[in-house]
């Protein structure tokens, strides 16, 4: 490897955590506005995404011209195209942070629903899987990006159960209406950031070991995973 690709790659790697640090605070904050009813944070998380979007640009643009430039291959070409696809993920990741906090902007100017839901837990497991994501990332961890993907059925599980409690309310007081459906939104979009921390995960364990897991079963990942070990 030529001195000027390794500095390059270490460059890239370095705008790729800053900008995970980014998304990672802005869907805290979303969250945070949506559980909290905090009007300012959730706008303060549409203001921020500008940022959010230059920075991906600019990483995808490095990516382009390293592959132009320096025609990497082996582990290197593996770790660009990850960087690529991760960059992408983050970037959706931050739009649905935007999404979440417009949805909490709104719920935060009307009166709460009388209704259980368990927002919190839901929301914190979706911290958790973007916060370990995001560290497999920034630590090159397999071991770890795969006990992300373990998280995930929990999120969908919870994102069900909010839509059957919430129709249920609609079709017993339509005047809860769009307060609920404001929250169905919320909460689909924190199950697809979940779905996208799952990605990163499983990009996670291709850059490190050059493994495509994508569509391996439960018992597949367990089975790896113990090989590791």
């Amino acid at each position: 490897m030529s001195i000027h690709l390794q500095k390059d790659l270490e460059h890239l790697e370095k705008e790729l955590l800053i900008l995970s640090s980014m998304v990672e605070d802005a869907t805290n904050k979303a969250i945070l506005a949506l559980v909290d009813r905090r009007l300012e944070l959730a706008r303060q998380v549409m203001r921020e995404d500008d940022r959010i979007n230059h920075r991906e640009v600019l990483i995808e643009e490095e990516c382009l011209k390293m592959l132009a430039l320096h025609q990497p291959v082996a582990a290197d070409l593996r770790f660009i195209v990850a960087v690529l696809k991760v960059n992408n993920d983050l970037e959706r990741m931050g739009d649905l942070a935007v999404n979440i906090a417009e949805r909490a902007a709104y719920l935060a100017t009307q009166e709460p629903l009388q209704v259980s839901l368990d927002f919190p837990k839901m929301a914190e497991g979706v911290r958790a899987m973007v916060r370990e994501s995001l560290d497999a990332l920034s630590n090159m961890n397999p071991r770890l990006a795969r006990h992300v993907l373990t998280m995930d059925d929990e999120i969908d599980e919870a994102n069900r159960g909010m839509f059957d409690i919430l129709q249920e309310l609609m079709q017993r007081d339509p005047s809860t209406i769009v307060r609920a459906v404001h929250l169905l939104s919320a909460s689909r979009h924190l199950e697809r950031i979940a779905d996208l921390a799952t990605n990163i995960a499983q990009d996670v364990v291709y850059m490190s070991e050059g493994r495509l897991i994508r569509h391996l079963t439960e018992d597949d990942l367990e089975r790896l995973s113990d090989q590791k070990q």
